[in-house]
């Protein structure tokens, strides 16, 4: 899996990944293969057997990914590792040093009846503190303007369940705590959360939002915007109790960015429960959306489930929600319209004007403006001038002086 943990493995991502084995296999015949990641722990046997996989490596042993490889280079023909609890970190890469992805644990406790993630990364547990705080202070000291902290359950940090879990709950660390300490000693210049659940967006967490470090943007998994389809989920909230936090967010956070995931096509999911979601997500206005088409994973509950729907209605209502996200996301760019912003440059492309730099404001909006010279990973002003559903552009301003 990527960085979006927080999604359940479809069937689209586990063919994605035979066929990219496949590919390379073919590509390059005698290649030694690596299987790394929720495709190998869901479905080992079928990931084992593919031209050229000589290892199949779980989750909880990505620790182990270096030592493995460098012995299968010396010959050593090996199988699936054993399990350990273990939180590895992802160390962060491309685009120039721009954005360094901190991964401060791991599994997941929620019972989602259509998510295999608990099944493929176990229980909920916590990297040590300060192995993390020491993570986020290299990555600054390797040059990354901004850092974020990842993790299947982001929210959950210490509440370890796993048994022998580096972080017991009686040492009462929390996220709040985790993202205070960061700011207060080893803060790069932005420092932005992953995905986080609705329940764990606690009021100590929400005041940490007054430092301008914080990136103000939450990404807050919905999933349905109908109660009965959230309760077949097996989610922890009412359509109600979404809309007051995400409300309160915004009035304690102003100019903030909500973004969510949305699935559709659940088993049960009536015209009428459909309709309801679309009206709620639209509602709501969220400022970007991720919307997925349910597909059933074995080992959870709603794999088994009564009332599929067919893919032809699923199709549709996931291209109805895809129009609505592009709606959404334009009338939220629209905003920035006239605006200065700050923007975190990536990377650039040429334009018929010339080089034309893409990044990031902290609120999440791509933002586009013409430049001559590198500016990768650099924060600059941009006056913006207009949008779309992608983006926005503008004009870099000149640095104030003194």
């Amino acid at each position: 899996m990527g960085r979006g943990e927080h999604l359940h493995l479809t069937h689209v991502a586990a063919r994605k990944s035979r066929q990219l084995v496949r590919q390379l296999g073919r590509a390059q015949p005698g290649l030694r293969i690596a299987v790394i990641g929720c495709y190998g722990e869901i479905e080992p046997a079928q990931a084992a057997a593919l031209p050229g996989v000589e290892c199949v490596i779980p989750n909880a042993a990505k620790d182990e990914v270096v030592d493995r490889v460098l012995a299968l280079a010396e010959g050593e023909r090996g199988g699936p590792l054993s399990q350990s609890s273990a939180v590895g970190n992802e160390r962060p890469g491309g685009r120039g040093h721009t954005r360094a992805f901190v991964k401060i644990q791991d599994g997941c406790d929620n019972a989602c009846t259509y998510c295999v993630v608990r099944i493929a990364r176990g229980p909920q547990r916590s990297r040590p503190p300060e192995h993390v705080l020491a993570d986020v202070a290299a990555r600054v000291a390797e040059g990354y303007q901004e850092v974020v902290l990842t993790g299947v359950h982001l929210g959950a940090y210490g509440r370890d369940s796993a048994p022998g879990a580096a972080l017991p709950p009686e040492r009462g660390w929390s996220l709040a705590r985790l993202v205070g300490e960061i700011l207060r000693d080893r803060a790069p210049a932005r420092l932005r959360l992953s995905s986080i659940e609705l329940w764990d967006v606690t009021p100590d967490l929400l005041a940490l939002w007054d430092d301008s470090r914080l990136c103000r943007h939450l990404h807050l998994p919905l999933q349905s915007g109908c109660d009965a389809t959230l309760q077949r989920m097996g989610r922890r909230y009412t359509v109600a109790e979404f809309a007051y936090l995400a409300r309160d967010v915004r009035a304690r956070v102003p100019g903030v960015a909500i973004t969510t995931d949305v699935i559709v096509g659940f088993p049960g999911e009536t015209e009428a429960e459909f309709d309801a979601s679309y009206a709620f997500i639209e509602e709501l206005a969220f400022s970007r959306l991720h919307v997925f088409r349910y597909s059933p994973r074995p080992g959870t509950t709603a794999a088994t489930a009564p009332d599929p729907i067919a893919p032809p209605v699923a199709q549709a209502r996931s291209r109805a929600l895809a129009r609505l996200g592009r709606d959404l996301a334009w009338r939220y760019h629209e905003h920035v319209i006239g605006q200065e912003v700050r923007v975190l440059f990536e990377t650039a492309r040429e334009g018929p004007e010339g080089a034309v730099w893409s990044g990031l404001t902290d609120t999440y909006v791509r933002v586009a403006a013409p430049w001559e010279g590198d500016i990768g990973n650099t924060l600059a002003r941009v006056r913006c001038e207009g949008a779309d559903a992608a983006g926005a552009w503008g004009r870099i301003l000149p640095a104030p002086r003194g």
